[in-house]
């Protein structure tokens, strides 16, 4: 992680070094806490966007109240507090970090002590790498699941809820893969340690049901893509073998963007390399987020 000058940090800007937290933490020691990753591009014109913020924000907010954490601040000022970081950092691209978490004070399962909030921004490439992007990636399925909707609540973006993603992690990069794959308590395919999942066969698409997955904005983003393109999708469950059997697959999300699949399980995804469909979603995805396309100008908010 490249070190920028200014964190957002209860209401105000701090140094980058001061923006410190208690080792008694609530939230370091229990999990409880909601985050969120979001993207900023550098625009064709020069100028610098953030991509869909306030949706973003707005689902930070929706965790919160998942999960009854009490937010300090507005969604308004916390939409500008992102801005301000970025302006603050004289960033032209980077990711931005939202986070609310509960602070030091008190300790135990049922302690409420107040709520912090936390804006960082520093300068981050593609998540899975260029040559992912441009080539597709080698995924293996996860020997861990994702978790049950009444075991965790799916639609928190929660901290603790990544402890299951990271497990996967480890375990699949550590056999030589880029990326993991979930199945579902019922053994269907879920989403990946951080991404979702799209498979593409016989011109029609498919993406897994919101029920046992976080729904993505850039999920949502191609999903209104492929409307645009006439290319039916369907949100339904499906199996690991029907990803071997797919034309093209890919993943979606803020820090993947659109990130083809080239194999799964040892298993070539089509004939190995991005697929048409995957490549124009990710051709109008980034022709979206440089200011290129004025229909969706509305999902860019300029620094």
């Amino acid at each position: 992680m490249q070190k920028t000058e200014r964190i957002w940090l209860d209401g105000r800007l701090v140094a980058w070094d001061e923006a410190q937290v208690h080792v008694l933490t609530h939230s370091l020691h229990y999990g409880l806490a909601v985050f969120e990753g979001i993207r900023c591009y550098e625009c064709h014109d020069g100028r610098s966007a953030i991509f869909r913020l306030r949706e973003h924000v707005d689902r930070l907010y929706g965790s919160a109240h998942v999960l009854d954490l009490p937010m300090p601040f507005p969604r308004e000022q916390l939409i500008e507090a992102c801005l301000e970081t970025v302006r603050a950092n004289r960033l032209r691209e980077c990711y931005i970090r939202p986070i609310a978490f509960l602070g030091d004070g008190e300790m135990g399962l049922a302690a409420r002590p107040a709520t912090r909030v936390a804006v960082a921004a520093w300068p981050w490439g593609a998540y899975l790498g260029d040559e992912g992007l441009r080539h597709g990636i080698r995924v293996k399925t996860s020997s861990f699941q994702r978790f049950h909707p009444n075991t965790l609540l799916t639609k928190a973006k929660a901290s603790g809820h990544y402890v299951n993603s990271i497990l996967a992690s480890y375990e699949v990069r550590r056999a030589g893969y880029d990326e993991a794959l979930l199945l579902d308590v019922d053994g269907y395919v879920s989403e990946a340690s951080g991404e979702n999942v799209f498979i593409v066969t016989g011109g029609v698409a498919k993406t897994t049901p919101l029920p046992t997955v976080l729904g993505g904005i850039t999920r949502d983003a191609v999903l209104q893509l492929l409307a645009e393109l006439g290319i039916p999708c369907r949100e339904e469950r499906f199996t690991r073998d029907e990803v071997y059997l797919a034309d093209e697959a890919f993943f979606t999300g803020t820090a993947a963007e659109v990130t083809p699949i080239r194999e799964l399980d040892d298993r070539c995804i089509g004939d190995g390399k991005p697929g048409p469909t995957t490549r124009r979603l990710q051709e109008l995805f980034f022709a979206i987020v440089r200011g290129r396309d004025d229909r969706r100008r509305s999902w860019l908010a300029y620094v």
